[in-house]
């Protein structure tokens, strides 16, 4: 298979991912707030609950894809399952229809439950195929920037047009306007998930032999690696919700530059970009903790840059450029470390356990993205923030608090972390390993 057609046909699978996600993200509470037509109080349970029945619905997922073996491997055939479900799905929670408030409600729960378990279908095979699609690590690493680019570009793409998409089809119809551009969205995403099957191929087995196991059995997997991973996501994603959320109180009040925001949105995301073009280069010429240690250094300089450059129009910009640098390198350098934490429990325990890793891996994220919510909102409150108004000495502090210096200290954290990460050293000995399992048990195969 062609190197590129590969590569591409893994990252499109999260284009099509964060075309919807990055919209539910972005508009899905304004949708439901102030198109839909149910309360900010009835939108933040439906949210707090469903994310508890995504967690256990990535936990299921997760299992199921370790204990699927067809003839087109482990997670691939659910691109193809999942791809027209999302579509339905998709469409489904952007309808509103005519029903009093309690059948509003409902709707509103089963729809967007069932468009968050279409996702999860089609996201933890993302998460765990990339081992089965190579065991080249460079290789590897070109497959997860690949694809940390394309969910950039979705989520770039959402940032910038869904609006101006809702108005043009909408013409002042705003239910109409989300229906259409979100039943788009979901259309392009089943297109893009039957071209991830079409175009990527498990050719690496498992070094273990699929063998009936329990739950708890997967577990013992798991190894101190694993935790590791699974901290070093639940930071990152508490990293990307604390200053995706409170750059527009900081540019608002703080610096009192409204105009703005749109040009940050949009810079903030694109200006990762080269940090995940040069990251498979990076990766081969460093060991991971190093690259990951680089990037939390150059998010501290833009953000300390920011801090002091705020009197600066130019210097805003630069330290906007480096942060989104740093945060990217560290975004791509969690995915690239998850290859050889499935491989290490293949290696340490004997136990082929992708699924499981990628379900753990969704939970850490989904608990960091709420617990990050809530920390911004009592924070704020603690403060004295009050929206839309001339805000206290005492609210711009800790405004500024959230912006600059939490996300400082949790970079901080990223780096104590990764201190711990072992498998840089450890990844020429597992491979070897690993192969010369699977040529023992290829030989077996064909002998019986």
């Amino acid at each position: 298979m062609n190197i590129w057609k590969k590569r591409i046909g893994y990252g499109v699978g999260d284009l099509g991912c964060n075309l919807v996600f990055s919209t539910m993200a972005s508009y899905l509470m304004f949708f439901y707030t102030d198109v839909f037509g149910i309360t900010a109080a009835a939108a933040g349970t439906l949210m707090l609950v469903t994310k508890i029945i995504d967690a256990l619905t990535d936990t299921g997922m997760g299992i199921l894809v370790d204990r699927t073996n067809t003839r087109w491997g482990q997670g691939r055939p659910y691109f193809l399952i999942g791809a027209i479900p999302f579509a339905i799905f998709t469409v489904m929670t952007f309808i509103v229809p005519n029903f009093d408030m309690t059948g509003k409600l409902i709707w509103a729960y089963v729809t967007y439950c069932l468009l968050c378990t279409a996702y999860t279908v089609v996201n933890i095979p993302l998460n765990t195929i990339v081992p089965r699609l190579t065991s080249d690590n460079h290789e590897r690493n070109w497959l997860v920037s690949t694809r940390m680019i394309c969910a950039l570009i979705g989520t770039a793409l959402v940032m910038s047009i869904t609006m101006p998409l809702v108005n043009l089809f909408g013409q002042g119809d705003i239910q109409k306007g989300f229906l259409i551009t979100m039943s788009l969205y979901g259309i392009i995403a089943m297109l893009l998930f039957v071209y991830t099957f079409m175009n990527t191929k498990e050719v690496v087995p498992p070094s273990v032999k699929h063998e009936k196991s329990s739950f708890k059995q997967d577990l013992k997997g798991l190894t101190d690696q694993s935790y590791i991973f699974f901290i070093i996501n639940f930071l990152y994603f508490a990293l990307f919700v604390i200053r995706n959320t409170t750059v527009i109180y900081y540019f608002t009040y703080n610096l009192g530059r409204t105009d703005w925001l749109v040009f940050v949105g949009l810079f903030g995301i694109l200006s990762g970009l080269p940090m995940l073009l040069i990251l498979p280069w990076l990766q081969k010429k460093m060991a991971k903790k190093h690259v990951m240690l680089l990037s939390s250094a150059i998010f501290i300089a833009g953000d300390l840059l920011i801090f002091f450059g705020k009197s600066s129009a130019p210097l805003l910009v630069a330290g906007l450029a480096i942060t989104g640098l740093g945060i990217y390198g560290i975004f791509g350098t969690t995915f690239a470390i998850q290859p050889d934490i499935i491989d290490y429990s293949e290696y340490k325990k004997n136990r082929s356990i992708a699924g499981m890793i990628a379900a753990f891996q969704g939970f850490f994220v989904k608990g960091s993205m709420g617990l990050a919510s809530a920390f911004i909102g009592i924070v704020l409150s603690i403060g004295g923030y009050i929206p839309n108004a001339t805000q206290t000495a005492t609210a711009l502090t800790y405004i500024e608090i959230i912006f600059i210096w939490v996300p400082l200290a949790i970079c901080l954290l990223i780096g104590l972390t990764m201190m711990f990460y072992k498998l840089d050293e450890k990844r020429a000995v597992m491979d070897v390993e690993l192969e010369r399992r699977r040529t023992v048990s290829n030989q077996d195969v064909a002998n019986f």
